[in-house]
């Protein structure tokens, strides 16, 4: 991991995030002349810890959508509402929307906590230089995870070449997304169309259901929701390879807004930075790391934290630094580089 500047503990953040401007200006954000509702976190379900959404300051509400593509309607113009104050989506569905739709974030302080890998992130991968718009609160790899197979765990070491062994054809779940299947076989042509011959299905939605219920031997899924079951379940094994993975990426941001809902959402934002801030410090933060939502924060920050957990969950919270460095986020493509992604991808098709 790289150093990152010092950083501000939640007391200073909260300082600064509730300065006498933001005091004077909350009242009008949060209750207007009575009739104005308090600034909308918009979520999808499952998007955010329960622990954290219950924290959130006074005034504020939570609404919770059943996916992605609910928040990505409900923030189109034609949708006839407000925009929320601030919306949670993964890396994946921010990139894919409009880069002028999102506001800066203006919370140097929050980015000065993290670790500087993470800030092209909160660039949504903009030139340096531009401004942050995210807040990039947790990252996870993509890995594949074998249930009840310990041969094939015990060979770790091949990384993703695992996926194309023999006894995996047709036991295999790989990720929807066509991106990530051709990232882990290196954008080779050939190993992409083995790949693809193994699949039982596409489907990272349902894909730890398949595993569980036995109609699928392994997977390829984030790690995040993966760190509660391995505590239940023995006959789950992760490999994450030596060689790293795709990075899956949280993000806080704020919807551009018109003149009067710009100004009752900057006095919204200086309320909510201080909530934001307490997911990177105790206690809040050993709870999220239960349930596998780890923060890009400076290594040995997290080391104290995660040493109490049991292998192998420690080491999949926070891998070998090596393995880190190896990791790699989803930066968007071009449009040439997107069709001739497809390309590859539709003619590696297995015969049908």
């Amino acid at each position: 991991m790289s150093p990152s500047a010092p950083r501000l503990s939640r007391r200073q953040l909260l300082r600064l995030g509730l300065g006498s401007t933001a005091l004077l200006a909350l009242p009008a954000a949060l209750g207007g002349c009575g009739q104005r509702r308090g600034p909308e976190l918009l979520h999808g379900s499952g998007a955010l810890p329960a622990t954290w959404l219950q924290q959130l300051p006074r005034g504020w509400r939570a609404q919770a959508l059943p996916e992605p593509a609910a928040i990505r309607a409900r923030l189109e113009p034609a949708a006839g509402e407000p925009p929320p104050a601030l919306v949670a989506l993964g890396d994946g569905w921010a990139l894919d929307l409009p880069a002028q739709g999102w506001r800066p974030l203006e919370a140097p302080a929050l980015l000065a906590a993290l670790s500087d890998w993470a800030l092209p992130v909160a660039r949504l991968f903009a030139a340096e230089g531009r401004p942050a718009v995210a807040f990039p609160w947790s990252f996870t790899p993509w890995v594949l995870v074998l249930r009840s197979r310990p041969a094939l765990a015990a060979r770790a070491a091949e990384g993703w070449d695992l996926l194309l062994d023999p006894s995996l054809r047709g036991k295999l779940v790989l990720p929807s997304s066509p991106r990530v299947c051709v990232e882990l076989m290196g954008r080779d042509y050939e190993r992409i169309e083995a790949l693809r011959r193994q699949a039982l299905a596409h489907d990272d939605r349902h894909a730890l259901n398949l595993l569980l219920a036995g109609e699928a031997e392994a997977a390829v899924v984030p790690l995040r929701p993966l760190i509660p079951l391995l505590r239940r379940d023995p006959r789950l094994a992760v490999v994450l390879p030596p060689g790293g993975a795709p990075l899956s990426w949280q993000l806080l941001l704020r919807p551009a807004a018109g003149p009067a809902e710009a100004q009752a959402g900057d006095a919204a934002a200086a309320a909510i930075e201080p909530w934001m801030a307490a997911a990177l410090e105790p206690p809040l933060l050993n709870g999220l790391l239960l349930g596998g939502w780890v923060p890009p924060l400076p290594r040995p920050e997290l080391e104290p934290l995660v040493a109490g957990f049991p292998e192998p969950i420690a080491s999949l919270l926070l891998p070998p630094a090596a393995v880190i460095e190896r990791c790699w986020s989803l930066a968007p493509l071009t449009v040439p580089e997107r069709l001739a992604m497809q390309t590859v991808w539709d003619a590696a098709a297995p015969p049908s």
